[in-house]
């Protein structure tokens, strides 16, 4: 067996995979045409289609054995750094499947900087929660903005709620960069959290 098919196997990715796979089928399936055809709308809907599916990625941010993964004859910071953007791009690109297939939920530049955002998010939970807790921060984070009232749309609201925010903002674009690059390196670099 090769190292990808055991580092696949290793890290939960089928299971992952079938979970975004059944997230983007169900959001498909009750939405066939009822997003709006507006090409600057957001629809909630996306948020939580995307931090779905980059829980369910973030599953695999940490091997069966912690100990065994540190001592390991390879060099892992670039795995976990193309483990991160995978789970990113397969988050965004099973949003934009589903839009291609007809409902509509968020312009294509919202949803590429929001899965980067919360993919970012969730190697961030993996280095200060651990592995099974990676989940958390994307989660809070989608909890925060759209429970929480909006705040003003200065700089400081459109960084605190970069999710919402229309293509174009440059705040929540720098927000959701920033977080994609200090989650990865973080996480690639340290690994997740024993």
């Amino acid at each position: 067996m090769r190292w990808l098919m055991l580092y696949a196997r290793s890290r939960q990715v089928p299971t992952s995979a079938a979970a975004v796979t059944l997230v983007a089928l169900a959001v498909w399936a009750f939405n066939r045409g009822d997003g709006t055809d507006a090409v600057d709308a957001i629809d909630p809907i996306a948020f939580f289609v995307l931090a779905a599916s980059v829980a369910a990625g973030s599953v695999g941010l940490g091997g069966q054995d912690l100990a065994l993964d540190r001592t390991a004859a390879i060099r892992w910071a670039p795995r976990r750094a193309a483990h991160m953007l995978l789970i990113g791009a397969v988050a965004g690109a099973a949003l934009l499947a589903v839009q291609a297939m007809g409902a509509k939920f968020a312009p294509t530049e919202v949803v590429v900087r929001d899965s980067a955002g919360l993919a970012g998010l969730a190697a961030l939970g993996a280095v200060l929660c651990g592995a099974h807790l990676a989940w958390t921060l994307p989660t809070g984070w989608l909890a925060f903005t759209v429970l929480v009232p909006p705040l003003p749309p200065h700089t400081v609201g459109k960084a605190v709620g970069w999710m919402t925010f229309p293509p174009g903002t440059e705040a929540s674009t720098w927000t959701a960069v920033a977080l994609l690059v200090t989650g990865t390196v973080l996480y690639a670099l340290a690994g997740p959290r024993r």
